[in-house]
Parts: structure tokens; sequence; C-alpha cells
């Protein structure tokens, strides 16, 4: 070989070197993680910084890189061909045409791209002030390249936002932890628990109120020492006082409360006026989302609030637990009733309390029943039927079958549920 075909090769050499410099880039670029990526730049990372300074015009950081590397490769190409046809004259086309792909394939393609997948954010911070410099020769003929495409595809109605993302914010992070779930990065309780925060904006508090039917109340006209006894005989710290009717809430006495103002009278209750013991009551409305509810709980520096329909008509209440449990799951102390209303049966199916809700039911067993419709369980039987059913009726919906046991008037207060194939 002569020294000119020697110079030649280098060059090919050279370019396949830069063509694998490109190929790497466009994945490790697309694939580093973007919070990996700030935290390493809130770190004091420069070149963290700069690759998420490069990403954020995504659209022309690709174009630039993938011009680039076809100019790279159809310039290794056209000297190879043309090294080729020195030495074996008319058939070096077919050589060089083989030999090239061979090449290009294997060690400028699939080998950096399988090394930037393996490792993204180490090989994008390596490769970052080369992609700089790209950028900045190909960053214009990438603009013009990316208008003529979006010309093209407005002619076939197609319109194209680089800034544009298919998925919020929310639906991101769920998507991410389910993968991490399902891969066994994340464990069940960690998902449940990110699912419970990003559905906060989401779930309204008449989604997680205590209902008016198992509200525990007090009326404000008993005596005190009843109501005393009343406010011990609770698993509660705080209880809502009613006068007249269960709808007028007039009040909400604290456990503590109480105790300080009958030691301060000498536990003479004959001394005590309840209503100057308790609070003024708190009143949202029912669609007030739970990230809503939380916020305004922090800023009045309150547990404890009453919750209204439309027409002011008290339909339940909501605490600060009630909304931390949607996210941390069920919150159990030494003075909680017991009371689940899920037991696992021997032959694998399970028998649920109607009033259960269906998010606990999904966070306990894993399962997937909707909740948009409907709050518990026995809603879900009566949305899908679209009737009350009678005991002993079965329906399958949702890949479950659901058997009524006990109806009481027309609520239904238990349920069996097994999967839909066992049956």
């Amino acid at each position: 070989m002569t020294t000119e075909m020697w110079l030649t090769l280098g060059a090919i050499i050279v370019l396949l070197g830069f063509s694998f410099l490109f190929s790497g880039s466009e994945t490790g670029m697309t694939a580093a993680s973007r919070a990996r990526l700030h935290s390493l730049a809130a770190g004091g990372s420069v070149r963290a910084r700069l690759v998420e300074n490069l990403i954020e015009r995504k659209d022309r950081l690709i174009g630039a890189l993938l011009i680039g590397n076809n100019l790279v490769n159809i310039l290794a190409s056209a000297l190879a061909t043309s090294l080729l046809l020195d030495i074996f004259g008319q058939s070096g086309v077919v050589y060089a045409t083989i030999a090239m792909t061979i090449v290009i394939v294997i060690f400028s393609e699939i080998l950096p791209k399988s090394w930037a997948l393996a490792r993204p954010e180490p090989f994008a911070l390596f490769v970052a002030p080369f992609v700089r410099v790209v950028v900045f020769l190909f960053g214009a003929l990438s603009g013009v390249a990316n208008w003529i495409v979006r010309l093209f595809l407005s002619l076939f109605g197609l319109k194209l936002d680089s800034d544009a993302s298919m998925l919020s914010a929310h639906e991101e992070l769920r998507g991410t932890v389910a993968v991490l779930h399902r891969e066994g990065g994340v464990i069940k309780q960690d998902r449940d628990r990110m699912g419970g925060v990003l559905d906060l904006h989401e779930l309204e508090v008449s989604d997680v109120m205590v209902h008016r039917t198992n509200m525990r109340m007090v009326n404000a006209d008993e005596p005190p020492d009843a109501i005393a006894r009343a406010v011990l005989a609770s698993p509660h710290t705080r209880l809502p006082l009613w006068r007249g009717t269960t709808e007028n809430i007039v009040g909400l006495l604290h456990s503590k409360d109480l105790l300080r103002a009958l030691d301060e009278v000498g536990f003479d209750f004959t001394k005590i006026d309840i209503m100057k013991v308790a609070s003024k009551p708190w009143f949202v409305p029912d669609t007030t989302t739970l990230q809503d509810q939380l916020n305004a709980f922090l800023r009045r520096k309150a547990h404890f609030a009453m919750v209204v329909d439309e027409y002011g008509e008290v339909e339940g209440l909501v605490t600060l637990e009630d909304i931390i449990e949607e996210i941390v799951g069920e919150i159990a102390d030494e003075h909680d009733v017991d009371v689940q209303g899920v037991k696992q049966e021997a032959d694998g199916s399970v028998v649920v309390d109607g009033t259960v809700p269906i998010r606990d039911l999904n966070r306990a067993l894993d399962w997937n029943l909707p909740d948009e419709e409907a709050t518990t369980i026995a809603g879900l039987v009566i949305h899908e039927t679209q009737s009350i059913p009678e005991a002993r009726q079965s329906f399958s919906f949702h890949g479950k079958r659901f058997t009524v046991m006990r109806r009481d008037k027309n609520r239904i207060t238990k349920i069996r549920i097994r999967p839909a194939e066992d049956v």
C-alpha cells in the first residue's frame, strides 16, 4: 500500500471514531436520568449542568448529532470505496459496501449505543464537551432541518411541538415508579405511598371522609358529666357537638380541653360550660381536593373539619390523619377500634364490608378496581349493576365475581369477592 492509501485508511478509522461518539452521545443524552443529572448539577458538577442545558432543546440536540453522524459515515464510506477501488478495481464497490456496513453497524451503532444504555449518565457526562461543540457547529443547520420536517408534517395535518410532553409530570412519576416496582427496584409499600402522594390532587375530601352515619357526636344539651363520659368512652380525641338536630353542628370538643377545664374547677361538673370549652367548627366543601385540604390543615394548624355539600348540609368529617393515611396507609394506635372490614377466606375469596373504600382494598390486595364512579365496594356494585342487588345475587365485572352476602334495607353490608375465573 502507498502512503496515500495508509493516510486514507487512517482517515476512515478517525471518522469511525467520530461516528462512535455521535451514536453514543445520542443514546446517552436521551437515556440519562434528568433527576440524577439535576442532583449532580446541584452538587456542583459542571458537566451535569452542561448536559442539562443541552437536553433542554432536545430536537436541536438530536438533529445536530444526526447531521454529524451521517456526515462522517457517508464520508468514511466514500473513502473506503475509493481505497478498495484502487486495490480491487470495480469489485471494490461491493467489498466496500459489505465491509463498511459490518463495521458501522457493529462499532459505530451497536457498540456505542449499548455502552451508553448501560451507563447513560457517566457516558453523557463524558461526551458533554464534544456534544457542545457539535451543537455549536450544526445547531443552526439542525434548526433548518427541523423546520422542514415540521413543514412536511403539517401538510398531513400533524403538528410537532418539541416542548410538549405526552404525559403530565404526575403520570411520568407514576409510570416510573410502576416500572421500578415491576423490575423489583421499588417495594409495594413505597409504590403505594408514592401513588398516594400523586393522588392527592385528584381525590376530594368526600372520597376519604367519615360519613355522617358513622360519625361519633355528642349532644351539647346533655349534662356535662354525661358529655365527659361520652368523650372518655370514645376512641377519638375530638368530637363534634350538635344541638337540636345532628345536622346542626355547633362546636368541636377536644378531650384535653375538657380535662383541662375540669381540672381548673376541681372536677365539679356543675361549673363547666361545654360551649365555652368547645372550639368553633370548621366547615369545608365536599369538592375540596385532598391536596388543598392538606395545605389548609397545615396553614391553620388544625386537624379536623366538617364536610358539607353544596347546600350546606353536613356530609361527614375529615381529619388530617385521613389524608395522611392516603399516603402511608392505615394508621393504627392503641386507641383505634380494630375494624378492618376485610377477611381473607381459606378458599381464596375475600369477604368485605360494604363500607370498605375501594382504594384501601386495592392497596391491601394489590387490585385495580376502578374508584372513579364509586368510593366504597358497595357503591361499586350498585354502580355496575345499576340497582341495589338482593342478598345471594352474584355479578362479574373487572375480573372479579361479586356476591352480595348481606343487605340491610337499601344498604349492601357484606360482599364476597373472588377471581372471576374461579367460578
